[in-house]
Order: structure tokens, then C-alpha cells, then sequence
């Protein structure tokens, strides 16, 4: 039997039917249902309702077929009780509330900010409190600091000096938040981290750079100084290997520092006053003054907690042919000076007119994984350059480096390269601040990223830590995409043998079975584009919107292909109303007659008939569900007696508009 019924001609209709408010949807045409059962003559139906096929649409065959129309009479008398009480709380919401679309969309906003502030109470990260204190008053001053002009634009300000001397703990204070790691040890920061920050009328961007080792020092003394390990991670990695690697490192650090300095348009040579004057200060007073004497080039003596005693300190550093400025990075003693000096140094730019905020929007791509699976390499490989350092080393990455990277359709990505996230029993164990800090900053680049590539190692395929971070990603609601890297080491490859892998990955990571999945070799250069085309991808299907009436056909044709379940007591579950309210990622709010009647497996099969009729690659969505069963008695009756008084056609405006 084929049903093809007019959704204007049903005043009160109690399905899905009337899910859109939309006018246009009564011209849709209902998918045939088909059933076994004979229905009998349409002038033996229940007035008002002259037809119910809409109200519970045929599930497939060998189902439950229409309801209302079973042949079995005991099992319609049965449910004979429950079907009317069902149509009275129906009819006693519709009279009532009358599908307000406003107050819906309304409460499905708040739903939806409600989901947000318990899901961000759970995912909380350790540092995020220490974040939040000591420099609330550097972030209230940035909300009013432009943001119309490109960083790409904005000037530079690079901060260099021997390991050890405060540049991180100046960079935080610099641009307003705890974005560098700081910590009492030598070695800690390797690559250029960038920071946005203002002074008055000036914008400028500061560069954080590791520290630089110009004296010649033993293989044992480097690594103490760069606090580097030959045995966390290295697992498999020969002795020769390491010690070559170590050997690197330093060359490395400064090849990072030196690209940094040669960028600035300001250099702040920090050194420290506590420790006063030492032999590597000298030798980099000299390289900056013989290398970079075109550049304006400030001396800041940093740790001078006191300001009768920094004036002391300071006077040492005169011998290095500067003039140095006292200044306390952890109190912020004698930074206003030291910007005055900067600024002084810089070219005011000027903001740039008729900009898009659209085109100012710039999706981010965080590249997170366990320790050496080649995160920092496919950066490299997308950019062109060795804008981090690669090492087999364990660790080497400690930063979340961001770094703007522009597509080959033009389109604009901030790409964050992300320390190795190790399982938290191993980085305890390890007693390493560093590398918990590390970890910490990686969790929060996945949380202010738009999409995250998760890299694997082709041969360790999935391992446990992997899934965990999986289900950080999805937990977070970003999109993701699955970089399979080291492709070329898989041996005796086929055409079959990215099916099997993609079908191993699907069975052991199965909260990521919508996230693309790309094959590369990073070294090499091999497919590392196939990275940003997917995550394009993936950014569009985050922020897309579906329109009402499409969400409420695809929800109608899911309901009639399988019904909500009925309970023991033969209840079964009513969508009233379905809206997206938001995306990134797209959630969907469903007003239902009861939550509890709708099973964790029936939820489950409505995200996959979403993701199967409207698409939402490569991102999850949430689906929240809110129960509308009943109104307040005295306003339900005022509403009936409201009603009355209207002429059918009068009555009908509400359901058609």
C-alpha cells in the first residue's frame, strides 16, 4: 500500500509529518510505505485524525507494521489505554505550546550552551587555572588590541640569548598568557614560538627562541644543557643514531634562533643579572653586533627582582657595547621601559581597510600523535622548510608551534605542530615537568584548533595510546582526520593492502569511523598534500548548516524506515521537533515526548542515517535530546478553550505556516 497523504489536511497530526513549520514541505511527497496489512475503509478512522499513517509509518516487513491497524485485536486492545493517554499528552502539548518555533529554537540554543559549559567542566587540563592567573590584567588590556591586520604583516620582536636566561618567561609576559613553557632548567624551548602582542598604538608579533650554545662544550655538557634523553623513546634507534642526533641538536636550535633574528625588526638580547656577565653573552653580543648591526638591537639584564639593585646588576653588562635595561620577567619590573624602547624601534602599521570577517577567519589544523611518528616532519614538508626541528630524539618538539600555511586554492590554515603525547603512567614515571607541561599544551592546541590530524606510524598501526587521544578528539568535538605517515615502510604493498589497513584502523579506532583517512611518507614529501586537501574538507562539513527542511525530511524518512522502540508498557517515543543549533561541530537538538524513551541504539542509528543522507564527513555531531511531554494543566485547558472558539481553517494556520 502507497500513502501519499496531504499534510495540510491534518489539523493535529501527532508525527514527524509536522516536524518543519515550513509551508513548502506539504508538497514533499512521504516515501511509499508498504505493509502486508489491508487498511480498512478511510470513513471507519478515529476522527479527528483521518489518516495515521504519518503519525507511525510503516516500518520494513517482517516488522511491526501500522499502528492502529494490527490484525491482532487483543494486541490492539492492549495498547488501546496507553495510545490515548499518548494522544491527549500530544494533542495537550500542541494546544498549548502549538509548536512555538521561537521557543524551541530558543531552548535548543540553551541546550546546547548548557552541553558546552558541563562538556568543558569534564575535558578540563592542568595548567588551563595557572593560565588564568597572574596576567588577567595583559588579557583584558588585549581585548582592545586590533585584530584586522595579518601576523604575516605585523612587525617582529625576537628574543635571544644563552639557554637558561628568562626569554620564555619574558615571551609570557610579552603577549599576555602562559604560552611558552617555563621552567627552572636549561634546554626547554627548541623551536620559534610566535605571540601577538601590543604597546600603546603599536602591534607587533614576539618570537620565543631556544637558547643559543656558541661555546664549545663536550657531548655530556650538551646534553645536560638541552636536557636531552637517549633512552625515552629511542627504543629500536641504534647508539650511533643517537649520539648523532645529540651531536645535532645545538647546531639545530640556533639555526631556529638564527632565522628568528633574521626576520625581527627589533632583537631583545636578554641576558641574566643574577648570573652576570659569562663568556656565551660575550660571544653573542658579538655575532649580533658583526651580523645584524643594521638592526635595532635592545639589552634587557632580566631577574632583577629589585630596582636599587637592577641598576647594579645592569652596570656589568655595559662591557657587551649596549645599553642595558634592568627588567624582571615574573614581576614585570621595568618591562614598560624596555617597550617604550621597542616601539621606539618599530614602524607603526596601519590597519587594513575593508576586511571581511569571513575572510579574516582562519581554520586551525593541529598535528598531534605519540613521540616520533613524524608529526613535525609533515610540517616541514607542507611549509617547504625546516621551520621545526626533526630528531629522532624523543621530546624534541616541547611547544605547540603555530605557523599560518596558505593552500594551493589560496585558502588560509594556522598550522600547531604538537609535543608527542605519551600515556600518563609513562610521563609520570619519568619525572619530567617538561614533558608534562609538553603534554598539557598539546591537549590544548587540540581544543583551539578547528580540525586535528592524528598521526600514526604505519607499522605500529593502532596502539592504545592512539585511541585515547581518539577519543580526546572526539570528545572535544573537533574534526579529524587519520594520517597514516610512514607509508613507505609497509613492505610488499598491493592494491588490496590500504583496504586492510583502512579496515583495521575502522575496527580499532571505531570512535573516529567518519574521519578520513591519508596515506603518506612525510620524509619524502609523498601525498603530505592530500593532508591539507582532507582537513579543507573536513572545515567545510564542520561549519555546514543544514537547512529545516532537509533535516526534517532526512528525520521523517529515518523514523519511517525504522520507528523508536516501544517499552514494556507500550509507550513509544514522539519527535516533535528538530533544529540545528549549532556548528563546529553541528548539533542538533530533537524535542521528544520523553528522552528516556529513546535507547542509546536508537540515537546511535539516527546519527548514522544523518552522516548517511546529509553528509558530515570527517566531523562529529551531537545529537541532544529533550523531552516536551507535558504543560501546566490550567494552561493547557485556557489553550482548549482558546481553540474552540476558532473556526477549523483559523485552527490551522499555526501547524501550515
Amino acid at each position: 500500500m502507497a500513502c501519499f497523504c496531504s499534510i495540510q489536511s491534518l489539523p493535529f497530526a501527532k508525527s514527524v509529518t509536522l516536524l518543519s513549520p515550513i509551508s513548502t514541505l506539504s508538497s514533499l511527497p512521504l516515501r511509499p510505505i508498504r505493509s502486508n496489512f489491508s487498511p480498512p475503509p478511510v470513513s471507519s478512522l478515529p476522527s479527528p485524525f483521518l489518516c495515521r499513517c504519518t503519525s507511525a509509518t510503516s516500518p520494513p516487513p517482517h516488522s511491526d507494521g501500522f499502528i492502529g491497524f494490527l490484525d491482532d485485536e487483543e494486541e490492539e486492545a492492549a495498547a488501546a489505554g496507553e495510545e490515548e493517554e499518548e494522544e491527549a499528552d500530544e494533542e495537550e502539548f500542541y494546544e498549548d505550546d502549538d509548536l512555538d518555533l521561537e521557543a524551541l529554537e530558543s531552548e535548543a540554543k540553551d541546550a546546547v550552551r548548557s552541553y558546552s559549559t558541563s562538556l568543558s567542566r569534564q575535558l578540563t587540563i592542568e595548567d588551563e587555572t595557572d593560565d588564568l592567573k597572574g596576567f588577567k590584567g595583559k588579557q583584558k588590556r588585549r581585548k582592545g588590541a586590533t585584530k584586522t591586520i595579518p601576523d604575516h604583516l605585523l612587525p617582529k620582536v625576537t628574543i635571544v640569548g644563552r639557554p637558561n636566561v628568562g626569554k620564555s618567561a619574558l615571551f609570557n609576559r610579552l603577549v599576555g598568557g602562559n604560552r611558552a613553557i617555563v621552567v627552572d632548567e636549561p634546554g626547554v624551548t627548541r623551536d620559534r614560538l610566535y605571540g601577538r602582542s601590543f604597546w600603546g598604538d603599536h602591534e607587533f608579533v614576539v618570537v620565543d627562541t631556544g637558547g643559543v650554545i656558541n661555546v664549545s662544550k663536550s657531548q655530556a655538557n650538551v646534553m645536560e644543557d638541552l636536557a636531552i634523553s637517549t633512552t625515552i623513546g629511542m627504543d629500536g634507534i641504534s647508539l650511533l643514531s643517537r649520539e648523532a642526533a645529540v651531536a645535532r641538536m645545538p647546531s639545530m636550535i640556533e639555526r631556529q634562533a638564527t632565522a628568528a633574528v633574521e626576520e625581527a625588526s627589533v632583537i631583545i638580547f636578554l641576558v641574566d643579572g643574577q648570573a652576570g656577565l659569562t663568556a656565551a653573552d660575550v660571544e653573542i653580543a658579538d655575532w649580533l653586533r658583526k651580523s645584524y648591526s643594521s638592526k635595532y638591537i635592545v639589552l634587557a639584564v632580566n631577574k632583577c627582582e629589585s630596582p636599587r639593585k637592577g641598576v647594579m646588576q645592569a652596570s656589568e653588562f655595559w662591557s657587551l657595547g649596549f645599553s642595558p635595561i634592568p627588567i624582571s620577567a615574573l614581576s614585570g619590573t621595568g618591562t614598560g621601559e624596555l617597550l617604550d624602547l621597542v616601539c621606539s624601534g618599530l614602524k607603526k602599521t596601519e590597519d587594513i581597510e575593508n576586511m571581511d570577517e569571513e575572510e579574516n577567519y582562519v581554520p586551525s589544523i593541529a598535528i598531534v600523535g605519540r613521540p616520533n611518528v613524524g608529526k613535525s616532519s609533515i610540517l616541514n614538508s607542507l611549509l617547504g622548510e625546516d621551520r621545526t626541528i626533526v630528531s629522532p630524539i624523543s621530546g624534541t618538539t616541547r611547544d605547540a608551534i603555530d605557523t599560518e600555511f596558505v593552500g594551493p586554492d589560496r585558502q588560509k590554515f594556522r598550522l600547531i605542530d604538537t609535543a608527542g603525547i605519551r600515556r600518563r603512567a609513562s610521563v609520570a614515571s619519568s619525572g619530567s615537568t617538561t614533558e608534562a607541561l609538553s603534554v598539557n599544551r598539546a591537549f590544548r592546541a587540540i581544543r583551539r584548533s578547528d580540525v586535528v590530524a592524528l598521526v600514526i606510524e604505519a607499522m605500529a598501526c593502532i596502539t592504545e595510546q592512539d585511541t585515547r587521544i581518539a577519543e580526546r578528539i572526539e570528545k572535544e568535538g573537533k574534526g579529524c582526520l587519520i594520517v597514516v605517515n610512514k607509508w613507505d615502510t609497509i613492505p610488499n604493498k598491493n592494491q588490496q593492502t590500504a583496504t586492510y589497513y583502512e579496515q583495521d584502523v575502522r575496527e580499532k579506532m571505531r570512535m573516529l569511523d567518519w574521519a578520513p583517512i591519508v596515506y603518506s611518507t612525510a620524509i619524502t614529501g609523498q601525498s603530505v598534500e592530500k593532508v591539507i586537501v582532507a582537513a579543507s574538507t573536513v572545515e567545510k562539513e564542520r561549519a555546514r548548516r543544514l537547512s529545516t527542511a532537509i533535516l526534517n525530511q532526512v528525520i521523517r524518512e529515518a523514523i519511517a524506515f525504522k520507528p523508536p522502540p516501544r517499552t514494556r508498557g507500550g509507550k513509544r517515543g514522539r519527535v516533535y521537533y528538530c533544529t540545528q543549533a549549532a556548528i563546529r561541530p553541528p548539533t542538533f537538538v530533537f524535542f521528544v515526548n520523553d528522552a528516556k524513551l529513546f535507547p542509546e541504539t536508537y540515537r546511535r542509528y539516527m546519527e548514522k542515517q544523518l552522516r548517511s543522507d546529509a553528509g558530515f564527513a570527517g566531523t562529529p555531531i551531537r545529537l541532544l535530546w529533550r523531552s516536551r511531554r507535558k504543560v501546566e494543566k490550567d494552561e493547557g485547558k485556557a489553550a482548549t478553550r482558546t481553540r474552540s472558539n476558532l473556526s477549523p481553517r483559523e485552527g490551522n494556520v499555526a501547524l501550515t505556516t
